[in-house]
């Protein structure tokens, strides 16, 4: 049992959703709410204030994003558990907010006694991890790297440079080298990419959006 109630933090940028999600933390007399937060930024000063228990954190949200809002709480209050709770289930997020800090990860589709739950887990330091979230992580470690993981800084400019239809020599002139190191750049971006020709580096390129 709880000596205590379960201090929460609210962030989301919807008004209609931290609505919804205060009224079912009034059915949880173990569990309460002590703020709400519309973005990322305004999470991190009522923390400063606040110091909740749990936090649930959206992700989308503008200015500042849920990610770099949990990265900033845990770096402060190393306490504060903080639950990512979105309705998006894509790699980067679920990695992205995991390695900032935040100890679970659930769809706002999750019941009210899960969540609940969750709370509960996250103030004892245990993860919960919806279904979703597991699944975006094992797909991480599957799937092959990116094209294009492994260029340089020089290699992804030479690319770009590429990108414009510019030649060795242009390349050269342009980034103030020579010929021979260019052609060097060149090469190693075509065996990186492992493509054949000028062409097919530039395709990938345009495909995966390697250069801005």
């Amino acid at each position: 049992m709880e000596s205590r109630a379960i201090r929460v933090l609210l962030v989301d940028d919807h008004a209609v959703v931290r609505s919804g999600l205060a009224a079912f933390l009034l059915a949880y007399p173990n569990l309460q709410l002590v703020g709400q937060a519309a973005g990322g930024k305004e999470a991190v000063a009522l923390c400063d204030t606040l110091r909740p228990d749990v936090v649930l954190m959206d992700l989308v949200m503008p200015e500042m994003d849920g990610v770099e809002a949990t990265r900033i709480i845990r770096a402060r209050h190393p306490r504060v558990q903080v639950i990512a709770l979105t309705s998006f289930a894509e790699q980067d997020l679920v990695q992205g907010v995991l390695q900032a800090g935040a100890i679970g990860y659930l769809l706002k589709n999750v019941s009210a006694d899960e969540l609940a739950q969750a709370i509960r887990a996250a103030h004892a330091g245990r993860p919960t991890l919806a279904p979703e979230a597991t699944q975006a992580l094992i797909q991480a470690t599957t799937q092959p790297p990116p094209p294009g993981h492994d260029l340089t800084e020089r290699e992804r400019e030479v690319l770009a440079l590429m990108v414009e239809g510019l030649s060795n020599g242009q390349i050269a002139e342009r980034l103030i080298m020579s010929m021979s190191t260019a052609k060097f750049h060149v090469s190693n971006v075509l065996s990186k990419l492992e493509v054949t020709s000028r062409t097919e580096a530039v395709a990938l390129a345009l495909k995966h959006r390697l250069v801005d």
